[in-house]
């Protein structure tokens, strides 16, 4: 009788094993993808981990209410979009994203209404998919630093560029998608940060020595 048992017990250490197995994989991905981002891997990080906290906490308070919040966070802002019951949970999902430390802004883009089917699930997907394939294209605009969200056809764009102009060409190619109804920049225009072997050079130059036993020159 208690073969059962070891075999249960065995079974969830393996799904245990497995899913920290996924967690380090997965956050390895992203380490390599923040590195070529134009922000730190600590940034990318604290990013990350401001995410996952707020989407728990959201779990926390109510699963069945939250179960459609998606949390978006990029550069210290923080983007709620997808759908809560009633106006009472949409304001309530923006007081708890407020209480992350090392978030600066919160854009509350919450639909009050029910969740979304699996047609238009799958018809935000590929608007985002089609959008990243545009902009990955694209040599006016460097992709891996633009996340993008979908709901019922409007974009989301958070993240960076190096200029105006990048900012501007980003939410353009994203409008012209099908099915996308209108397009939400909270990107926020940075500098590309300066590798640090580059701020090494840049730094004052070496103190000259002088011996002071030798003879003038002539």
């Amino acid at each position: 009788m208690r073969k059962p048992f070891a075999t249960l017990a065995l079974v969830a250490a393996s799904a245990s094993v497995s899913g920290c197995m996924t967690a380090a994989l997965g956050t390895a991905a992203s380490v390599g993808v923040y590195a070529v981002q134009d922000r730190t891997i600590g940034e990318g990080i604290d990013d990350a981990t401001a995410s996952q906290q707020v989407k728990a906490r959201l779990m926390a308070a109510d699963a069945r209410a939250f179960q459609e919040v998606d949390v978006e966070v990029a550069g210290r802002n923080l983007l709620l979009s997808g759908t809560a019951p009633t106006a009472e949970h949409r304001q309530a999902a923006e007081t708890i994203a407020r209480g992350a430390r090392t978030i600066d802004n919160v854009y509350n883009e919450l639909v009050v209404g029910e969740p979304s089917g699996f047609v238009r699930s799958a018809q935000d997907e590929f608007i985002t998919a089609q959008i990243r394939t545009r902009l990955t294209a694209s040599p006016a605009v460097r992709a891996v630093n633009v996340n993008i969200e979908t709901f019922h056809g409007n974009v989301y764009l958070m993240g960076t560029a190096r200029s105006d102009q990048e900012l501007r060409r980003a939410a353009e190619i994203a409008s012209t998608v099908g099915g996308v109804r209108r397009v939400v920049s909270f990107m926020q225009v940075r500098e590309p940060l300066t590798p640090y072997y580059a701020q090494a050079d840049a730094g004052p130059p070496a103190p000259e020595f002088h011996d002071p036993d030798a003879a003038p020159a002539q």
